[in-house]
């Protein structure tokens, strides 16, 4: 009889079956092969190629264990991170999703008898943070990247920089309204009664510039005596006068210290505010990282787009190809002088600025700024890295 044709029927079906996940009790790890019956599984342990796989596991089985065990650890450890990240999860849904794959590791070949037994040594061992419920065992990955826990650092440094600003900001606001205060209850007039000793005296107003005065003069009064208490009415009204001009003179006085002051505290703060992302939409970067091979390597682009402060959708200038790159993979672009930067960090961040002259030796450049504020403001010794090309 001959052989079954490739197109028949019954040879169809046994190749979508050998597709497919078969029992784990035909499957041979030493020799990586799965058969689909008993028979067959019998077969093949009589056959010579099993044999001597038995023979070399023999000479130190210890070693084919270890093997089997770090890849079956590191096969699952690598479907939890990219899979479920760091999110709390069935450890039984992560083992369903690994064996899945036809060519996984099988658990029966490792040092683990059971998935409780490898969940609990990766809690062990420190890899997953792993809780029991009445549900069975929960795992969470522990992210360990140096760049994630380089990031997490910066965002914590980033927010208690944050909160020490808001403090002195309200510590500066609260010693401004003591001030204002203390200025207010020194200037504030001191109001008396008008008590007439006799009832036989006149009470005369006299209403000078807006300054309103009373003297009381008796009507037998001297000629010496009417002169003497004109110079004493005439005194207080000038007193009267000065005393709301010098608290208005030391309130503008005042309040041009506290804004002058509030002024400088700013531009403190925005000179001192430097963050470690750059990026910025239209401007001109060089692409300096070599994974891209030497097409993209030292060329120029534009960048279009940026994404999660880190990350920029750039246009090459040459070719039109869109790339995206990590800022770590970029580098700001020096124009010659006369042409229009961008300030990417530091106090004059987001202003365009007007290139003036270029310090090589210092690495640093002088430019003037153009928009904001502060237009018309020459800035000297800013460094390469804080400004670039405008597209």
């Amino acid at each position: 009889m001959g052989k079954t044709d490739f197109l028949s029927p019954k040879a169809i079906a046994n190749r979508i079956k050998s597709k497919g996940l078969q029992k784990l009790r035909w499957y041979c790890q030493m020799c990586q092969k799965q058969c689909r019956d008993e028979n067959g599984f019998k077969c093949h342990c009589m056959s010579e190629s099993h044999q001597r796989q038995l023979l070399l596991a023999s000479e130190d089985p210890q070693q084919f264990m270890d093997y089997f065990s770090e890849e079956f650890r590191n096969d699952f450890l690598e479907l939890l991170r990219r899979r479920f990240g760091t999110k709390r999860v069935h450890n039984n849904i992560v083992y369903n999703e690994y064996i899945s794959h036809r060519e996984h590791i099988h658990m029966n070949a490792t040092q683990w008898e059971t998935l409780t037994d490898f969940t609990k040594w990766l809690g062990r061992e420190g890899f997953c943070k792993v809780d029991e419920t009445p549900k069975g065992w929960y795992i969470q990955y522990i992210d360990r990247d140096p760049e994630t826990i380089r990031r997490q650092q910066e965002q914590e440094k980033k927010k208690k920089q944050d909160l020490d600003d808001e403090e002195k900001t309200a510590r500066f606001i609260e010693e401004q309204v003591r001030r204002g205060l203390e200025g207010k209850e020194q200037g504030e007039p001191v109001y008396t009664e008008l008590n007439r000793e006799n009832e036989e005296e006149k009470v005369v107003f006299n209403l000078c510039k807006g300054a309103s005065t009373s003297t009381a003069s008796h009507s037998k009064a001297s000629a010496l005596g009417s002169s003497a208490l004109k110079e004493a009415g005439a005194a207080p009204t000038v007193k009267r006068k000065e005393t709301p001009q010098n608290s208005e003179k030391e309130k503008k006085k005042k309040k041009k210290t506290a804004l002058d002051e509030i002024m400088e505290f700013e531009e403190e703060k925005k000179k001192s505010s430097r963050t470690d992302h750059w990026l910025q939409p239209e401007i001109v970067v060089k692409i300096i990282t070599k994974k891209l091979g030497e097409k993209y390597h030292k060329k120029k682009a534009v960048v279009k787009e940026v994404i999660d402060k880190y990350t920029a959708v750039v246009k090459v200038i040459d070719s039109g190809d869109k790339l995206k790159l990590d800022q770590t993979h970029l580098e700001t672009v020096i124009p010659a002088p006369g042409k229009k930067v961008l300030v990417l960090n530091g106090g004059y961040r987001g202003n365009e600025a007007t290139l003036e002259s270029i310090h090589e030796k210092k690495f640093s450049a002088t430019i003037l700024i153009e928009t904001g504020p502060l237009k018309g403001r020459k800035v000297e010794g800013i460094p390469y890295e804080d400004i670039s090309k405008l597209a």
